[in-house]
């Protein structure tokens, strides 16, 4: 009997004939840079060969490699950023080396840690000093201070984004200096640094605002689109982690909630989402020319997907495994722009692009009072558009970033966006005052690849 994968793939081979998509590979010579390491980002639409690729192993060789060095100094994560923070022909710094759990507060629940963590490595040592993040996005590869640095978030109509759990830093400085920061100790080195570009300095240590370990309800419910949308602020509001996708040329999406619970470890049957991914990509290849029969065989299909439930501890049940790549655009609207903005997302999208296949995905984010923290004074919705990694972005997000920009949206950090400065700067009250912060801690500019000095030099 056939699979449900094999049924979409029989419905869709007996409709049209496929068509091959070139691989894309970097352009950069290493006959050039023989003795120089590259470097890309995950989906490789970033790149740069720079000078120097370095990892201390201590603090103190961090301050002398920062105070010894010439040129401009970038830190680099896990490298899930798709806007150019990173690229310089200058030294590439990973904080690596510098990771796991330095201290922790039974009684406040709060710890201490190494800016270099991944987020997919805190969960077990937090849960073993009897602790766990507040939330996690929805990748957990990423760095800790690269999470920082961009307003990394989850989900939640009541919950911030990452930098909002931050109760002190330690960084150092464009010339190599150390400072601890916090609400009372160098506030204004604070209010700059929990949301900075990698542009104030390098984030070595952060004490983490946590709560006692707990686990989570994960349900995940197919719905037409007409039915997600209607239902999205009810649903927001009776639970704790709520978002939901859409995927194009379907009618339908499905939304995924978190809820705490006691109830003991269990999972239904799930899709492999990599697997899902690739499926709507052959529905493409296949069915681009004729949409609407598209959307009548993935429509009909995605009808008889069961729901899905997975409870399990906190720390393993926010993340997904994502193995396709992709480059993405990600805006943050005032919540009652969020709905409409999709409708027109939607109509904009599948009126012109039908070469695209990824899910849109939808996420409620608390709004805070961090000077860049696109959710600044305003409660949020993020509004998220994917490309194959290997195909063209720039039409589709060219389309859909207007009516981002329509809605008051502010781009997330580490995703693509066309702002320059002064855009920026109409969108942010306190973008001066963070600039001011930032002269005074890298005076010589240190930390300002082109794209940085762009907006802030």
């Amino acid at each position: 009997m056939l699979n449900r994968r094999d049924l979409l793939t029989a419905l869709v081979t007996a409709s049209i004939g496929a068509t091959a998509t070139p691989l894309r590979t970097l352009a950069a010579s290493l006959q050039e840079g023989r003795k120089k390491l590259p470097w890309r980002n995950w989906s490789g639409s970033q790149h740069c060969l720079p000078q120097a690729r370095v990892a201390p192993a201590s603090v103190s060789e961090l301050q002398e490699m920062v105070a010894s060095s010439k040129g401009v100094i970038r830190p680099v994560g896990a490298g899930h950023s798709f806007s150019p923070l990173v690229p310089t022909d200058g030294t590439i710094v990973s904080l690596s080396r510098l990771s796991g759990l330095v201290d922790h507060d039974p009684a406040s629940l709060q710890a201490t840690v190494w800016g270099g963590t991944r987020l997919g490595d805190l969960g077990k040592p937090l849960e073993d000093v009897g602790q766990a993040m507040i939330n996690m996005p929805d990748i957990d590869d990423q760095a800790l201070a690269g999470c920082l640095a961009t307003a990394t978030h989850g989900t939640g109509l009541t919950i911030g984004c990452l930098p909002t759990f931050v109760q002190g830093l330690q960084l150092v400085d464009g010339r190599g200096n150390l400072h601890d920061c916090d609400a009372d100790n160098n506030p204004e080195l604070f209010k700059a640094a929990r949301v900075s570009l990698g542009a104030v300095g390098f984030i070595t240590q952060v004490r983490l605002q946590n709560i006692a370990p707990y686990r989570l309800r994960r349900e995940s419910h197919w719905r037409s689109f007409d039915e997600i949308v209607a239902a999205a602020e009810s649903l927001a509001g009776q639970h704790r982690n709520f978002e939901f996708y859409y995927v194009p040329f379907t009618g339908m999406g499905f939304t995924d909630t978190h809820d705490f619970t006691d109830e003991p470890i269990a999972s239904t049957e799930k899709l492999d989402a990599n697997e899902g991914v690739e499926d709507l990509k052959l529905a493409r290849d296949w069915l681009e020319s004729v949409p609407k029969l598209r959307e009548l065989i993935l429509g009909a299909y995605m009808r008889t997907l069961e729901s899905e439930v997975t409870i399990e501890k906190s720390w393993k049940n926010y993340a997904s495994e994502r193995n396709v790549r992709f480059n993405e655009m990600e805006y943050h609207l005032p919540r009652e722009h969020g709905i409409p903005a999709l409708k027109d997302i939607r109509q904009v999208l599948e009126a012109n692009h039908p070469e695209v296949f990824f899910p849109i995905e939808f996420r409620y984010v608390k709004g805070d009072d961090i000077w860049l923290s696109p959710f600044y004074g305003r409660d949020s919705c993020s509004i998220a558009v994917h490309r194959y990694f290997d195909e063209d972005f720039e039409p589709y997000f060219k389309s859909i970033e207007p009516i981002f920009r329509k809605y008051q949206g502010r781009p997330h950090w580490g995703k693509l966006n066309t702002l320059g400065r002064e855009d920026l700067r109409a969108l942010y009250r306190h973008w001066d005052d963070f600039a001011a912060v930032r002269r005074e801690y890298d005076p010589d500019g240190r930390f300002l690849n082109p794209y940085l000095h762009s907006l802030l030099g």
